[in-house]
């Protein structure tokens, strides 16, 4: 019998029209920069890099896309999971309005290199929607409405009538419209910007795991199963997905993320359910999302690991929600269902940290990975080649620590079965 894919399930390698060869690494070769992830992060900074005139080499341990930015849910959003003011209370106001004003502007970007570069992921650019799921969630979306209008965010506070008309669900008491952002076929994407990656000069390889990393003489070599990479400088990309090189290892609490789709909806159907085509999340504790693919099938997930024995309870919580949320499709079967990992750090900021001389690393997107990852790995690219961290999104630290990580995920993992299991049995 056939292996079956681990990917098998998973949506969007069944509707990804973007291919790209990366053969594994079969020789020892010397570069400017070598990346060890093939994800947005990886993928942007290879990209970036080749078009600055380095010469690029990427390590990918799995298939380009294998990792979190395969899996995602596809909303391109603008800035981080976080409130403006909350962002400031970490970082300060000078470093905190950078970043938030850099990332304002990540979905525009997202969507120029999609049509610079002719990607074929399913770009549709309506905005999002934040649906409050309950008055204290409403409150919630007033306090960020503010804060997001107060830097000049086109955002809108929507009531609970024109929640229902976008969403064609009664079950919300209002939303946040942000139009700056919209959904994407993530893996067409992160397929996308590595064929242009490559068209530009870089070389790409997949299934070469690096086995050890080392840095000798102004040197980093980087050593797979078939070869060595040797290079002036680095740049970490591994994110939820590291392997345990021997570097510095991301600090961060994993948290699971499945999604569930629909067979392709009838166009009756259709017309009724996100007719605007945003992306949508809403403001539980365990947070879940919907949104609509090209094809008219419904997506919905949320927090929650499909790989333990008790994942059922995901599975039938999803059958529930989708009808709490949308009794016409009550009936609809769910085709296919996959999850991944998301790197959350407890702050929810991400990091840029140095794990050896010439050497950046970047993880802890915290379930925004799309455009952050884009613009980090452009800015660690441009930062390594021109040698001023000026271009970085953050400023660079030593290191991150995290404590309890293992206590955490468990938390986070238990608490999500647990609130699933209760709202499957009580209908929501």
């Amino acid at each position: 019998m056939a292996k079956v894919s681990e990917n098998d399930s998973n949506l969007w390698h069944k509707t990804c029209f973007e291919q790209v060869s990366a053969p594994p690494l079969d020789l020892d070769t010397a570069v400017d920069l070598v990346i060890v992830g093939g994800g947005f992060t990886g993928l942007s900074a290879a990209l970036h890099a080749a078009e600055a005139g380095a010469s690029v080499c990427l390590l990918e341990a799995q298939e380009i896309g294998f990792g979190g930015s395969g899996r995602n849910v596809g909303l391109a959003n603008a800035g981080l999971w976080l409130p403006p003011d909350d962002i400031r209370a970490h970082l300060g106001q000078q470093a905190g309005d950078r970043l938030i004003a850099l990332l304002a502007g990540a979905p525009a970007y997202v969507y120029d290199l999609i049509a610079r570069y002719d990607i074929a992921c399913e770009p549709v650019r309506n905005g999002t929607l934040h649906c409050a799921h309950s008055a204290a969630g409403l409150a919630d979306l007033r306090k960020r409405h503010a804060q997001l209008a107060a830097t000049g965010a086109p955002v809108a506070l929507l009531s609970a009538g024109e929640t229902a008309k976008r969403t064609g669900s009664d079950a919300f008491h209002g939303a946040l419209f942000d139009p700056r952002a919209g959904t994407i076929q993530p893996l067409g994407y992160v397929r996308g910007v590595a064929r242009a990656a490559q068209a530009a000069g870089a070389r790409i390889h997949g299934n070469s795991s690096v086995v050890e990393l080392s840095h000798q003489n102004g040197t980093w070599s980087a050593r797979t199963q078939g070869g060595t990479v040797r290079a002036r400088a680095l740049i970490q990309a591994t994110n939820a997905y590291h392997q345990g090189l021997n570097t510095q290892v991301p600090a961060y609490v994993p948290v699971h993320y499945f999604q569930y789709a629909t067979a392709p909806l009838p166009d009756k159907l259709r017309a009724t359910i996100l007719p605007g085509g945003e992306g949508c999340w809403d403001t539980a504790l365990v947070m879940s999302s919907f949104r609509m693919d090209a094809a008219g099938r419904m997506i919905i997930g949320a927090m929650g690991d499909l790989g333990h024995a008790a994942s059922g309870i995901h599975t039938a919580w999803v059958r529930r929600k989708l009808a709490q949320l949308f009794p016409v499709l009550a009936d609809q079967p769910l085709q296919m269902g996959w999850h991944g990992r998301i790197a959350m750090t407890s702050d929810h900021i991400p990091k840029i940290t140095r794990p050896g001389p010439n050497a950046l690393a970047a993880h802890g997107y915290s379930g925004r990975g799309i455009g952050p990852g884009t613009l980090f790995g452009k800015g660690m690219a441009e930062a390594l080649i021109s040698g001023d961290e000026g271009k970085l999104p953050l400023a660079a630290i030593g290191g991150h620590a995290e404590r309890m990580t293992g206590l955490q995920q468990a938390y986070f993992e238990t608490g999500a079965t647990l609130m699933h299991l209760i709202k499957a049995r009580i209908g929501y």
